[in-house]
Protein backbone atom coordinates (compact mmCIF):
# COMPACT_ATOMS: atom_id res chain seq x y z
CA UNK A 1 0.00 0.00 0.00
CA UNK A 2 1.33 3.41 -0.98
CA UNK A 3 0.66 5.44 2.16
CA UNK A 4 2.37 8.52 0.75
CA UNK A 5 0.00 8.56 -2.22
CA UNK A 6 -2.89 7.96 0.15
CA UNK A 7 -1.84 10.91 2.32
CA UNK A 8 -1.38 13.15 -0.70
CA UNK A 9 -4.75 12.08 -2.02
CA UNK A 10 -6.46 12.87 1.29
CA UNK A 11 -4.89 16.33 1.35
CA UNK A 12 -5.84 16.97 -2.26
CA UNK A 13 -9.43 15.87 -1.81
CA UNK A 14 -9.94 17.89 1.36
CA UNK A 15 -11.83 16.95 4.52
CA UNK A 16 -13.81 13.73 4.35
CA UNK A 17 -17.57 13.44 4.63
CA UNK A 18 -17.00 12.39 8.23
CA UNK A 19 -15.00 15.55 8.86
CA UNK A 20 -17.30 17.82 6.90
CA UNK A 21 -20.19 16.70 9.10
CA UNK A 22 -18.67 18.79 11.89
CA UNK A 23 -18.78 22.04 9.98
CA UNK A 24 -16.84 22.69 6.80
CA UNK A 25 -13.28 22.47 8.08
CA UNK A 26 -10.39 23.11 5.75
CA UNK A 27 -7.38 21.08 6.91
CA UNK A 28 -7.05 17.30 6.62
CA UNK A 29 -6.06 15.20 9.66
CA UNK A 30 -4.83 11.60 9.34
CA UNK A 31 -4.28 9.47 12.44
CA UNK A 32 -1.69 6.71 12.81
CA UNK A 33 -2.60 4.26 15.57
CA UNK A 34 -0.77 1.31 17.04
CA UNK A 35 0.40 -0.35 20.23
CA UNK A 36 3.51 0.85 22.07
CA UNK A 37 6.55 -0.07 19.99
CA UNK A 38 4.62 -0.60 16.75
CA UNK A 39 6.67 2.08 14.96
CA UNK A 40 4.10 4.87 14.69
CA UNK A 41 6.63 7.70 15.01
CA UNK A 42 8.91 6.11 12.43
CA UNK A 43 6.06 5.62 9.95
CA UNK A 44 4.86 9.19 10.44
CA UNK A 45 8.38 10.53 9.94
CA UNK A 46 8.86 8.42 6.79
CA UNK A 47 5.59 9.62 5.26
CA UNK A 48 6.40 13.23 6.17
CA UNK A 49 9.87 12.97 4.60
CA UNK A 50 8.43 11.49 1.41
CA UNK A 51 5.81 14.24 1.22
CA UNK A 52 8.51 16.88 1.71
CA UNK A 53 10.67 15.30 -0.99
CA UNK A 54 7.75 15.26 -3.39
CA UNK A 55 6.90 18.87 -2.55
CA UNK A 56 10.50 19.92 -3.20
CA UNK A 57 10.44 18.12 -6.54
CA UNK A 58 7.14 19.80 -7.38
CA UNK A 59 8.62 23.22 -6.56
CA UNK A 60 11.48 22.50 -8.95
CA UNK A 61 9.02 21.59 -11.69
CA UNK A 62 10.10 17.96 -11.98
CA UNK A 63 6.80 16.47 -10.80
CA UNK A 64 3.79 16.92 -13.09
CA UNK A 65 0.43 17.81 -11.60
CA UNK A 66 -2.94 16.63 -12.80
CA UNK A 67 -4.94 13.38 -12.83
CA UNK A 68 -3.44 10.03 -11.91
CA UNK A 69 -4.80 6.52 -11.58
CA UNK A 70 -6.11 7.52 -8.16
CA UNK A 71 -7.60 10.85 -9.21
CA UNK A 72 -6.31 14.41 -9.16
CA UNK A 73 -3.33 14.91 -6.89
CA UNK A 74 -1.70 18.08 -5.65
CA UNK A 75 1.89 18.26 -6.88
CA UNK A 76 3.14 19.13 -3.37
CA UNK A 77 1.63 18.85 0.10
CA UNK A 78 2.60 20.90 3.14
CA UNK A 79 2.39 18.55 6.13
CA UNK A 80 3.44 18.25 9.76
CA UNK A 81 3.46 15.49 12.40
CA UNK A 82 1.75 16.17 15.74
CA UNK A 83 2.19 13.31 18.26
CA UNK A 84 -0.38 12.42 20.88
CA UNK A 85 2.53 11.84 23.28
CA UNK A 86 2.90 15.59 23.76
CA UNK A 87 -0.15 15.30 26.00
CA UNK A 88 1.49 13.03 28.58
CA UNK A 89 0.87 14.44 32.03
CA UNK A 90 4.07 15.61 33.72
CA UNK A 91 5.70 13.14 36.11
CA UNK A 92 4.99 15.45 39.06
CA UNK A 93 1.27 15.39 38.25
CA UNK A 94 1.29 11.63 37.74
CA UNK A 95 2.89 11.25 41.16
CA UNK A 96 0.25 13.51 42.70
CA UNK A 97 -2.50 11.42 41.11
CA UNK A 98 -0.86 8.12 42.09
CA UNK A 99 -0.45 7.04 38.47
CA UNK A 100 3.31 7.28 37.97
CA UNK A 101 3.66 3.48 37.87
CA UNK A 102 1.15 3.33 35.00
CA UNK A 103 2.64 6.06 32.83
CA UNK A 104 1.39 5.55 29.28
CA UNK A 105 -2.10 4.37 30.25
CA UNK A 106 -5.04 6.34 28.80
CA UNK A 107 -5.70 8.24 32.02
CA UNK A 108 -2.09 9.47 32.21
CA UNK A 109 -2.68 11.84 29.29
CA UNK A 110 -4.58 15.09 28.92
CA UNK A 111 -7.12 13.62 26.48
CA UNK A 112 -9.34 16.70 26.53
CA UNK A 113 -6.36 18.90 25.71
CA UNK A 114 -5.48 16.66 22.75
CA UNK A 115 -9.04 16.83 21.44
CA UNK A 116 -9.03 20.62 21.80
CA UNK A 117 -5.78 20.85 19.82
CA UNK A 118 -7.14 18.67 17.01
CA UNK A 119 -10.21 20.89 16.81
CA UNK A 120 -7.98 23.96 16.49
CA UNK A 121 -5.87 22.27 13.85
CA UNK A 122 -8.99 21.38 11.90
CA UNK A 123 -9.88 25.03 11.34
CA UNK A 124 -6.78 27.04 10.41
CA UNK A 125 -7.04 30.81 10.78
CA UNK A 126 -5.25 33.17 8.45
CA UNK A 127 -2.00 34.38 9.92
CA UNK A 128 -2.25 32.17 13.03
CA UNK A 129 0.33 29.51 13.87
CA UNK A 130 -0.82 26.84 16.31
CA UNK A 131 1.88 25.41 18.59
CA UNK A 132 1.60 21.76 19.61
CA UNK A 133 3.51 20.03 22.42
CA UNK A 134 6.07 17.29 21.87
CA UNK A 135 7.39 14.52 24.12
CA UNK A 136 11.10 14.51 24.93
CA UNK A 137 12.23 10.93 25.57
CA UNK A 138 15.56 12.11 26.96
CA UNK A 139 13.78 13.63 29.96
CA UNK A 140 10.56 11.59 29.63
CA UNK A 141 8.44 14.73 29.84
CA UNK A 142 6.13 16.72 27.53
CA UNK A 143 7.45 20.02 26.20
CA UNK A 144 4.91 22.71 25.36
CA UNK A 145 5.03 24.88 22.25
CA UNK A 146 7.45 22.61 20.37
CA UNK A 147 5.75 22.01 17.02
CA UNK A 148 4.57 24.96 14.91
CA UNK A 149 1.63 24.32 12.60
CA UNK A 150 1.35 27.29 10.28
CA UNK A 151 -1.88 28.31 8.56
CA UNK A 152 -0.54 27.07 5.22
CA UNK A 153 -0.18 23.45 6.42
CA UNK A 154 -2.60 21.27 4.45
CA UNK A 155 -2.17 17.92 6.19
CA UNK A 156 -1.57 16.95 9.81
CA UNK A 157 -0.36 13.44 10.60
CA UNK A 158 -1.08 12.68 14.25
CA UNK A 159 0.14 9.47 15.83
CA UNK A 160 -0.57 7.77 19.13
CA UNK A 161 -2.01 4.81 20.98
CA UNK A 162 -5.52 5.90 21.80
CA UNK A 163 -6.95 7.61 18.73
CA UNK A 164 -9.61 4.91 18.29
CA UNK A 165 -10.86 4.44 21.86
CA UNK A 166 -14.65 4.35 22.03
CA UNK A 167 -17.18 5.91 24.38
CA UNK A 168 -17.10 2.90 26.71
CA UNK A 169 -13.30 3.09 27.15
CA UNK A 170 -11.60 5.52 29.56
CA UNK A 171 -14.92 7.25 30.27
CA UNK A 172 -15.23 8.30 26.62
CA UNK A 173 -12.54 10.96 26.94
CA UNK A 174 -10.86 9.89 23.70
CA UNK A 175 -13.97 9.12 21.65
CA UNK A 176 -14.17 12.56 19.94
CA UNK A 177 -10.79 11.96 18.29
CA UNK A 178 -12.20 9.47 15.78
CA UNK A 179 -14.85 11.93 14.64
CA UNK A 180 -12.28 14.71 14.11
CA UNK A 181 -9.87 12.67 11.99
CA UNK A 182 -10.52 12.18 8.28
CA UNK A 183 -8.81 8.80 8.20
CA UNK A 184 -6.99 6.44 10.55
CA UNK A 185 -4.26 3.91 9.82
CA UNK A 186 -3.68 1.06 12.28
CA UNK A 187 -0.06 -0.07 12.32
CA UNK A 188 0.37 -3.77 13.10
CA UNK A 189 3.71 -5.57 13.57
CA UNK A 190 4.63 -9.01 14.97
CA UNK A 191 4.42 -9.06 18.76
CA UNK A 192 7.98 -10.25 19.29
CA UNK A 193 9.31 -7.41 17.15
CA UNK A 194 7.19 -4.86 18.98
CA UNK A 195 8.19 -6.05 22.46
CA UNK A 196 11.90 -6.18 21.66
CA UNK A 197 11.72 -2.64 20.28
CA UNK A 198 10.13 -1.50 23.52
CA UNK A 199 12.73 -3.19 25.68
CA UNK A 200 15.52 -1.61 23.61
CA UNK A 201 13.86 1.83 23.84
CA UNK A 202 13.54 1.61 27.62
CA UNK A 203 17.18 0.57 27.92
CA UNK A 204 18.28 3.47 25.69
CA UNK A 205 16.52 5.86 27.99
CA UNK A 206 18.05 4.61 31.20
CA UNK A 207 16.19 1.55 32.46
CA UNK A 208 18.31 -1.49 33.43
CA UNK A 209 17.61 -4.52 31.20
CA UNK A 210 15.44 -6.33 33.74
CA UNK A 211 13.40 -3.23 34.51
CA UNK A 212 13.06 -2.45 30.80
CA UNK A 213 11.61 -5.88 30.06
CA UNK A 214 9.35 -5.77 33.12
CA UNK A 215 7.87 -2.45 31.99
CA UNK A 216 7.43 -3.68 28.41
CA UNK A 217 5.63 -6.82 29.61
CA UNK A 218 3.71 -5.01 32.36
CA UNK A 219 2.26 -1.51 31.83
CA UNK A 220 3.12 -1.44 28.12
CA UNK A 221 1.50 -4.81 27.50
CA UNK A 222 -1.73 -3.79 29.25
CA UNK A 223 -1.87 -0.70 27.03
CA UNK A 224 -1.08 -2.77 23.93
CA UNK A 225 -4.04 -5.07 24.58
CA UNK A 226 -6.34 -2.06 24.87
CA UNK A 227 -5.02 -0.58 21.63
CA UNK A 228 -5.42 -3.93 19.84
CA UNK A 229 -9.12 -3.93 20.74
CA UNK A 230 -9.58 -0.79 18.61
CA UNK A 231 -8.03 -2.20 15.42
CA UNK A 232 -11.34 -2.83 13.63
CA UNK A 233 -12.28 0.85 13.88
CA UNK A 234 -9.42 1.93 11.62
CA UNK A 235 -9.89 2.74 7.96
CA UNK A 236 -6.69 0.93 6.97
CA UNK A 237 -4.53 -1.75 8.62
CA UNK A 238 -0.85 -1.33 7.76
CA UNK A 239 1.53 -4.27 8.03
CA UNK A 240 5.09 -3.20 7.17
CA UNK A 241 6.95 -5.72 5.03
Amino acid sequence: MDLVARARGAASEGPSARGAASGGRARVLVGIVGAPGAGKSTLAADVLAALAQHAAAADSGSVPSGPSAEGTRAPGVSAVVVPMDGFHLADAELARLGRRDRKGAPDTFDAHGYVALLERLRSPREGVTVYAPAFDREIEEPVAGSIPVGPDVELVLTEGNYLLLDEDQDHGRWSPVRTILDETWFLEVPEQVRVERLVARHERHGKPPAAARAWALGPDEANARLVASTRDRADVVVRPS
